[in-house]
């Protein structure tokens, strides 16, 4: 998810008074922030509203630091304040919207969403914000319509094509994802994100080399970004090169330990390695992380039947169906309603 940054405030006032210590203490926090330094930045944005309770930036500053940290739920309240003592304050809205989004909180997203919308209507990354909202609640049509919105406001922004396109994946759309990535890639060549989305289309149709090839030109552009990393793991796995999936897998992980798509696959990896005790405890991560993984209840389902644990299995399995995955087998449906009649 984009943030908007914070803002620098500098003064052309001198002296000791009230709105002058407010700002001091906010360029200082400012400026620990940009470095990093987030116990520092945080002691600055304390000692403002130590000064003035109310003081809007300082909240929703130390609610970009506890983001930053991924305490969403201590950022929430930082940028609730925020907004209580500013209610028109677009940057905090949006942050707050971007941390109900990491909570799952989808629908309090795309209230904050349409409170600013209402004020600048003609801002592309609410839009596209609101696509990925859309996207995370699998309303895929709507996720479309709100990716194109921010596209028409501003077309030179391939971060907006490549979401339409990810979103025609998910609808399996694969000719018209396709197209749109070409496009893009004539647009902006440098973008890694274009080849990557080429490499998980093509890896979904079976064309494990030219997957490779695509996900590989990612990683030229990108080097160990934990997401191609991974994505390149699962096409050494779909191609039986279990070594170097396995260090592609636990590379992506180490860069990035919140990697939802990095645990199912590695826990595709147990389950090829038959440790399915270990592939459950993978699966059931993936989920806790991030329940929108793709074809996870699927993965979930294979696995306890491999376990014997029929019942758990049809569990799962009736979940992917409802995700309309198109993974389940007849033979497993035939299977799952003959053990619901027992």
């Amino acid at each position: 998810m984009k943030k908007w940054m914070v803002i620098l405030v500098l003064l052309a006032a001198c002296g000791d008074s009230r709105e002058t210590k407010l700002q001091n203490f906010l360029l200082k926090g400012n400026i620990a922030f940009k470095q990093r330094n987030f116990d520092q930045a945080s002691y600055y944005y304390g000692e403002a509203i130590k000064v003035e309770p109310c003081f809007a930036d300082a909240w929703n500053n130390l609610g970009t630091i506890s983001f930053e940290l991924r305490h969403y739920d201590q950022a929430n309240e930082y940028y609730e304040k925020a907004i209580a003592c500013k209610p028109d304050f677009l940057n905090a809205l949006f942050n707050h919207a971007n941390t109900s989004y990491e909570l799952k909180e989808y629908y309090k997203a795309l209230d904050d969403l349409e409170k600013i919308r209402k004020v600048k209507p003609d801002t592309s990354l609410v839009y596209f914000t609101e696509g990925l909202v859309y996207t995370k609640m699998r309303e895929f049509d709507k996720a479309l319509q709100a990716f194109q919105s921010a596209i028409n406001l501003d077309t030179a922004n391939m971060d907006y094509h490549v979401n339409h396109a990810i979103v025609q994946f998910y609808l399996r759309q694969f000719d018209i994802a396709k197209a749109e990535l070409i496009a893009a890639m004539q647009r902006k060549p440098e973008e890694p994100n274009i080849y990557n989305t080429l490499a998980l289309i093509e890896s979904e149709q079976g064309n494990y080399s030219a997957a490779l090839q695509w996900v590989n030109k990612a990683l030229e552009l990108s080097p160990r970004q934990p997401y191609f990393l991974n994505n390149r793991g699962f096409i050494y796995l779909s191609t039986n090169e279990i070594e170097k999936a396995t260090a592609d897998i636990n590379e992506s992980i180490s860069i990035d330990p919140y990697n939802a798509w990095a645990y199912r696959n590695k826990g595709l990896l147990a389950m090829f390695q038959q440790d399915y005790a270990y592939a459950e405890r993978l699966f059931q991560q993936a989920l806790k992380t991030d329940d929108f993984v793709d074809k996870i209840y699927f993965y979930l389902g294979m696995n306890y039947l491999n376990m014997n644990k029929r019942g758990l299995a049809c569990e799962a399995f009736n979940k992917s169906e409802q995700r309309v995955e198109r993974m389940v087998t007849n033979d497993q449906i035939k299977m799952c309603k003959t053990e619901n009649a027992q």
